[in-house]
């Protein structure tokens, strides 16, 4: 089967060669087989489909490390009694932090890549680890902006319950409002994490081998970039939806958790 493949593609080259037109599904086919099967491509795919699931992997950890050690200090602080003296060290650190969010949430992504790429770690060949740095950062921004909504969403009496109970804030916090704030926040999440997956692709700027600079370097040999770029948008897609039904099953568990209780 290969090699009738392979005779029916060098067949159909020879056509073109001559100045013969294709038929539509000639075409198709002929387009497909060179973005993905002539010279056994799809393992191209396969690698950058790998750098891509790496770079978000990562991100994800740090977004969320960022993102949850940002939103408990600035809850603190925003959680002080009032009338009484104010931390002043937690007081610095949340402006620190504050500056942190204003600020990489206030300039695009692409440009924060740069940044990271071709100043910071400019003389870094690692462009993985750079490009995941750079998307963890961004991201814990957002995250620590969810976890925080989520967070003082909470009834503040619940807080009060805790204390008056004998637990300290940071057993208040993991055992009653922590998970009180996960159920509101899972959906918001779960959008941060869908957009930073699909962000992955603009790593091409600085270099790095996803599956969309596979795409675009087979594209550049194969002078037709409908299909490569077409199987791109739809390994996307398919991991989009699979990442979509998991949280939703997520969410119909919390929610039974709920009835339940």
């Amino acid at each position: 089967m290969r090699l009738n493949l392979a005779q029916w593609y060098a067949e159909m080259g020879q056509r073109l060669l001559n100045g013969q037109p294709l038929g539509f599904w000639q075409g198709v086919g002929y387009d497909f087989y060179q973005s993905f099967l002539d010279g056994a491509r799809w393992k191209l795919y396969v690698q950058g489909l790998g750098t891509t699931l790496l770079i978000t992997i990562l991100a994800l950890i740090l977004g969320v490390v960022f993102g949850v050690v940002v939103a408990v200090v600035r809850t603190m602080h925003d959680q002080q009694r009032p009338g009484r003296r104010r931390n002043p060290v937690l007081g610095a650190v949340n402006t620190v932090f504050e500056a942190y969010t204003t600020i990489i949430r206030g300039t695009p992504m692409m440009v924060q890549l740069l940044i990271m790429g071709f100043v910071i770690f400019k003389t870094s060949r690692n462009t993985t680890m750079v490009a995941a740095l750079s998307f963890g950062i961004n991201s814990g921004a957002y995250v620590a902006e969810i976890i925080r909504g989520g967070l003082m969403s909470v009834d503040p009496g619940q807080m009060e319950a805790g204390r008056s109970l004998g637990l300290n804030y940071v057993k208040t916090m993991r055992f009653i409002v922590v998970p009180q704030a996960i159920k509101n926040i899972l959906p918001a999440l779960g959008n941060e994490f869908i957009t930073l997956l699909k962000d992955t692709s603009i790593v091409t700027v600085i270099g790095g081998r996803d599956i969309t600079k596979v795409a675009m370097l087979i594209q550049s040999k194969t002078y037709g970039g409908f299909m490569s770029l077409f199987g791109v948008a739809v390994v996307y897609l398919a991991m989009v939806m699979l990442f979509s039904w998991l949280m939703s099953r997520l969410e119909r568990r919390l929610r039974q958790s709920d009835r339940r209780s």
